[in-house]
């Protein structure tokens, strides 16, 4: 991969651009909350060829959802659950909306 290439990706959200160390600074958190995270399997982070955890923006997002929720008092292992189930129904909001959509179109009665 160039340069020019990982510049493009920067504006993926999936892609594993923040070392641990710049993962945990923007969260105003420590590695070993990260490596907490991963141990609950909220997120897994994309290891570089030097084996280094790398996270992508949608994985620092959820770690801050889960940080609100530790810092409010919940165990890190409901905070971890609460976030993979907030995640599980935003997707299928979205998928739902999709099939409404789709449906409207073939039949523009349907949203009556």
């Amino acid at each position: 991969m160039t340069a020019d290439d990982t510049f493009g990706r920067l504006d993926d959200d999936d892609y594993p651009a923040y070392t641990m160390g710049r993962a945990a600074e923007l969260l105003g958190t420590t590695p070993a909350f990260l490596r907490a995270l991963g141990e609950a399997r909220l997120i897994t982070p994309l290891r570089s060829g030097g084996g280094h955890r790398r996270y992508s923006r949608y994985q620092l997002r959820i770690a801050a959802r889960a940080r609100e929720l530790v810092d409010r008092g919940t165990p890190i292992e409901a905070a971890c659950r609460i976030v993979i189930l907030e995640d599980q129904l935003e997707e299928a909001q979205r998928i739902n909306a999709e099939y409404r959509r789709a449906a409207e179109s073939v039949n523009p009665r349907a949203a009556e």
